[in-house]
């Protein structure tokens, strides 16, 4: 199940839920403060590998032998 992230639109906090893909996140409310119908907020993928990361789908140099 994907993790989506939703910021309050009254306290503006942003929390996470477990949800199926396509159920909306009409009935939901801020954990918070309890305002109705938070705003779903676009993540970025992250890596715990960070920017000088090499791929594993093939060599890590031109070299070959």
């Amino acid at each position: 199940m994907p993790i989506y992230e939703y910021q309050c639109r009254k306290c503006e906090k942003i929390f996470e839920r477990f949800q199926r893909m396509g159920e909306g996140g009409e009935s939901l409310v801020c954990p918070y403060c309890g305002e109705e119908r938070p705003e779903k907020m676009i993540s970025s993928f992250s890596s715990s590998k960070g920017s000088e990361s090499t791929s594993s789908c093939g060599p890590s140099s031109s070299k070959f032998t």
